[in-house]
């Protein structure tokens, strides 16, 4: 019997071992590839706000259409080992699952249909392009691109009780307060200050499947 009736999972790092902007920033040359992986491990770490950083990095990057494309293959390329059959095993126990990433949404779709997610119960930053596929911003209305935007879009999505959280960085963390756990996971990369603010920590999705099914 599961512990728990939904669980929020984070993309990046977590359910793929891609950090997508850090992925896309890597095709700018090494001075891009730098400053923007600085600046996304300090916001993981919880050292600077998201906020802080979120546009700054795109507007260094300007990632086009075709670049949002590779990178969803290069998502799907990357999963966590044993993933999708984690998944499925928590949707035939009758678990609500949900993805809420501050990652690009046109990236993370393709790889979260892969995984059997709906549309709806994926929640990220959508990038727009303009009719020759060049990059043309984002949404900056969107609460994910803040530090505590995630707390919020799970707050309103008022999913069954109890609630865990699975993620990496320091915004998922920042969910704590609106879920009855949070998992650390630690497959991809393991961050001190996001340990210390977990509930438990899973370096696999056997180890997560052994907590929610204990």
């Amino acid at each position: 019997m599961s512990a728990y009736a939904s669980i929020v999972f984070d993309m990046d790092s977590t359910l793929s071992g891609i950090e997508g902007v850090d992925w896309l920033a890597a095709r700018r040359g090494p001075e891009v590839a730098a400053a923007v992986s600085s600046l996304t491990a300090r916001a993981m770490a919880g050292e600077i706000a998201l906020d802080a950083i979120y546009g700054e990095r795109l507007s260094l990057i300007r990632p086009t259409a075709a670049e949002l494309a590779a990178l969803a293959r290069a998502y799907t390329a990357n999963l966590a080992a044993g993933v999708g059959t984690a998944l499925q095993r928590l949707r035939g126990a009758g678990i609500a699952l949900a993805l809420v990433s501050g990652g690009i949404r046109e990236a993370i779709a393709p790889c979260a249909a892969v995984l059997g997610f709906s549309d709806r119960d994926i929640h990220a930053v959508h990038v727009h392009v303009d009719a020759d596929g060049g990059y043309a911003g984002f949404d900056a209305s969107s609460p994910l691109v803040t530090q505590h935007g995630k707390r919020d879009i799970v707050h309103a999505l008022a999913l069954p009780r109890p609630v865990m959280a699975v993620g990496d960085g320091a915004t998922d963390a920042a969910l704590r307060p609106v879920v009855d756990a949070f998992a650390v996971y630690t497959g991809f990369v393991r961050r001190a200050a996001v340990v210390c603010a977990a509930d438990c920590e899973v370096q696999s999705f056997d180890d997560l499947m052994e907590i929610v099914f204990r």
